[in-house]
């Protein structure tokens, strides 16, 4: 099946008044999203990965190590780490529902705690790359840190929330301050429903 751009689940404008500009959005969904579906699908036609879910492709050309990803692995795995992103952010009040504040103070101590070991994955990433809280495959919540678009699915992992820390991502309205960025996007952006969702 071909890659297809999702439509953003709100307004390009929606985020504006919690830190997300309208201009960040056209570029980072508009162009930056668009490309990677573009590429993707340039690169998979008439290759074994025609018509393979993304999950598949994803974890089908992954390689653990490699300091190079393949161009299919690359635009694959960043279109669904977008398509994620999009999802779990929103521009709604965001109340952290019960079960998921549970099992994050169970994992982390307290909801603070959990932001602080976030926060510290996403702005000690080097370079370009995500934050995620994931479900590992033993069942516990942690927060990891990925390189580019390398992400949980790599390693059996449920994504519960990804951070892209991407320059593309921030530029625009932070500058160079992504530590800035990702208190924002935990304090302000986050969708915790669809976060919850994912449990």
């Amino acid at each position: 099946m071909a890659f297809e751009l999702p439509d953003l689940p709100y307004a390009h404008d929606a985020l504006a008044s919690k830190g997300m500009s309208q201009e960040t959005l056209e570029y980072h969904h508009d162009i930056h999203h668009k490309a990677y579906v573009d590429n993707g699908n340039k690169l998979i036609a008439g290759t074994e990965w025609e018509g393979k879910s993304v999950e598949e492709i994803v974890k089908g050309t992954y390689q653990a190590g490699a300091v190079a990803q393949s161009g299919i692995f690359n635009n694959a795995s960043q279109h669904w780490n977008h398509t994620q992103f999009w999802e779990m952010m929103g521009p709604g009040t965001n109340e952290m529902p019960s079960e998921l504040e549970s099992r994050i103070k169970d994992a982390f101590g307290t909801v603070d705690k959990f932001k602080e070991e976030f926060s510290a994955a996403g702005a000690g990433q080097f370079g370009s790359g995500w934050a995620w809280l994931v479900v590992d495959t033993d069942g516990t919540l942690k927060v990891t840190k990925t390189e580019n678009g390398v992400n949980p699915l790599c390693f059996n992992q449920t994504a519960l929330l990804g951070c892209d820390v991407w320059e593309h991502s921030y530029y625009i309205d932070f500058r160079n301050k992504r530590p800035a960025y990702l208190a924002n996007f935990l304090d302000n952006l986050v969708n915790w429903e669809n976060v919850a969702s994912r449990l």
